[in-house]
C-alpha cells in the first residue's frame, strides 16, 4: 500500500475518531478490494433503503474519477486516434474505471424476478448471473440482518467470491458470514448510515490513490 493510501486510512480516523475501533476492518476490506482489482475482477454491492442509495453512490466513484484526474489505457487512448472527432471527444473526457456495478440497479429484472418468483432472492440471483470467482460481494445492512443481502453473501461464499459487509455495531448474521465486516459503531439506523458514507468514501479514495 503506498503511503499516500495510508494517509487516507490516518485522515478518516482523525475526523471521525470513533471509527478507530474498526480501522483495522477499514483495511483489511481494503486489501481484498485492491487484490480484486489487481487480478482483474470487479465489485458488486447490494443494499436496501438508504444503504441502496449507498450502493449506487460507490458506483459512482469507482466507475469515474473521485478525487484525482484518470487516465484511461494507453491502448485504448491511442486506438481512438483513427475515429477523427469522434474520437478526439472521447479522448479528452473519458477517465479511467474501477468496475463495479450495483444490484439495486437493474429495475426490471428485480421487480420481475421479486414478482414471478421471490423478493428476498432478487440479489443473489443478478449475483448468479453476473459474478465471477474473485469478484468481491459487498452487501450493506444498517442490522446485517437483511434476508436479501444475507442470500446474496451465501451464494457469493459458493461462487467463490471475496465478501465484504458494511453493518452496524451488533453481531448480525452478515458478521458471520463475511469475510470481513465493518460495523459501524451505532445501533440506530441513521447513525449507523451518516458513518458508512465517510467509511466507503475513504476505501474508494484509498483505491484510486493505489490505481490512479
Amino acid at each position: 500500500m503506498k503511503d499516500a493510501t495510508k494517509e487516507i486510512l490516518k485522515e478518516l480516523i482523525q475526523r471521525y475518531p470513533q471509527l478507530g475501533a474498526v480501522q483495522n476492518d477499514v483495511e483489511r476490506a481494503y486489501i481484498i478490494l485492491e487484490e480484486a482489482y489487481r487480478n482483474g475482477n470487479k465489485v458488486l454491492i447490494c443494499g436496501n433503503g438508504g444503504s441502496a442509495s449507498d450502493s449506487e453512490h460507490i458506483v459512482g466513484e469507482l466507475l469515474k474519477s473521485f478525487k484525482k484526474k484518470r487516465a484511461i489505457s494507453r491502448e485504448v487512448y491511442d486506438e481512438l486516434d483513427g475515429y477523427g472527432v469522434d474520437g478526439a471527444k472521447l479522448k479528452s473526457t473519458l477517465e479511467g474505471s474501477l468496475r463495479a456495478i450495483s444490484l439495486t440497479s437493474h429495475l426490471s429484472l428485480s421487480t420481475a424476478f421479486a414478482n414471478d418468483k421471490e423478493p428476498s432472492v432478487v440479489f443473489a440471483q443478478q449475483l448468479y448471473g453476473l459474478a465471477d470467482a474473485g469478484d468481491v460481494l459487498l452487501a450493506i445492512s444498517t442490522s446485517g440482518n437483511s434476508e436479501n443481502c444475507v442470500l446474496a453473501t451465501t451464494l457469493a461464499k459458493v461462487m467463490r467470491l471475496k465478501t465484504i459487509a458494511l453493518t452496524g455495531s451488533k453481531e448480525s448474521r452478515l458478521s458471520k458470514l463475511s469475510d470481513v465486516t465493518i460495523k459501524a459503531p451505532e445501533t440506530e439506523t441513521y447513525k449507523v448510515q451518516e458513518l458508512h458514507l465517510p467509511i466507503y468514501h475513504a476505501l474508494c479514495a484509498m483505491l484510486e490513490e493505489e490505481f490512479f
